[in-house]
């Protein structure tokens, strides 16, 4: 009898170093998923403080929480569930909704450019396109709003970009490494956005309450942050049109026009051996702004037909079904 009890006990011992390399090999492949989507995960962290400026300080971790939040819900609730789905059944439309998002991103940056260089006639644009807040409430709901938006949509670039490097795994091993990477990724950004826009609240309170190398630690770093929150909003901009762009002309080259894709390959390639010392950052750097001017042509033109076409046909579309809730309320 002591005999069959060390055996079962020694099946239950293998059974768990086999769960153990099992949860061993998931964290692996999840932690491997999620260092692919790494740039879509600085472009994540680069948009978001934008979103918190021109707020009492009081209110940045609030906002910061509810972006997280929003994130969160998105990656688990809609696109775990869709992008298992598609990857099940419709394996062929993961490409144009990528694509759609891509325009997004792009028409996104394209705008904040536009704003930059022409602010007046941004302005009127910003109005055919939706009513200015009156209050901070509604400012905030809005941005927040905005902020989960954009998120949804570099959310489902990592969601996809993780998921495509789990071809061979069965269903619920890619959502369980699916449903690793959106919990990591989401405390990796949101966690560093929350360090980020209360860094100059830190730096105050030790230029205040403390001398010596403290205080002037302190008080550099209130100084820096207004330059290293500008800098991320110029980054943040950026990074939407280079990864819309990188989107649509990797899309592009799975419907079979692969030209564009080309010609940027082409020209890193011929960047790189032209300076070989440092071969890799100039391909990379020549490759994304290929990326950047292909978005930052989408955008432009999306900024018109957002204007005249998209907005007036959804304020009309929300302009019927308020009139069809008002009578159904009568």
């Amino acid at each position: 009898m002591s005999i069959g009890l060390l055996g079962l006990l020694d099946d239950v011992a293998g059974l768990v170093k086999v769960a153990a390399a099992s949860i061993d090999e998931v964290t692996g492949m999840a932690m491997k998923a999620g260092m692919k989507a790494t740039g879509a995960v600085i472009d994540d962290a680069a948009v978001t403080p934008r979103y918190v400026q021109g707020f009492s300080a009081d209110r940045e971790l609030p906002i910061v929480f509810k972006i997280a939040k929003g994130s969160i819900k998105n990656k688990l609730l809609f696109l775990l569930p869709a992008a298992l789905a598609l990857g099940y059944f419709l394996p062929w439309a993961i490409t144009p909704l990528l694509m759609i998002g891509g325009a997004y991103l792009c028409y996104e940056g394209a705008e904040k450019i536009y704003h930059l260089l022409a602010p007046h006639q941004a302005h009127v644009h910003e109005t055919h396109l939706a009513s200015v807040a009156v209050n901070p409430k509604t400012l905030e709901d809005e941005k927040v709003a905005g902020a989960i938006k954009t998120d949804f949509i570099l959310s489902a670039e990592i969601m996809a970009i993780a998921l495509a490097e789990l071809p061979n795994e069965s269903l619920v091993a890619q959502a369980v490494i699916l449903l690793l990477v959106a919990f990591g990724i989401t405390f990796a950004v949101y966690g560093t956005v929350a360090l980020l826009v209360k860094a100059d609240d830190f730096g105050l309170s030790l230029a205040s309450n403390n001398a010596g190398i403290a205080r002037t630690f302190g008080r550099s770093l209130v100084k820096a942050m207004p330059v290293v929150m500008s800098g991320l909003s110029v980054v943040g901009t950026a990074a939407m049109i280079w990864v819309g762009g990188g989107i649509i002309v990797h899309g592009l080259e799975g419907f079979g026009l692969p030209q564009i894709g080309h010609v940027i390959h082409h020209s890193s390639e011929v960047a790189a051996h032209s300076v070989p010392t440092i071969s890799s950052v100039l391909a990379w750097a020549v490759e994304s702004a290929g990326y950047g001017l292909v978005g930052l042509a989408i955008g432009a033109v999306l900024i018109p037909i957002a204007e005249y076409g998209i907005s007036p046909a959804w304020k009309t579309i929300k302009g019927l079904m308020g009139s069809e809730g008002t009578s159904a309320g009568h």
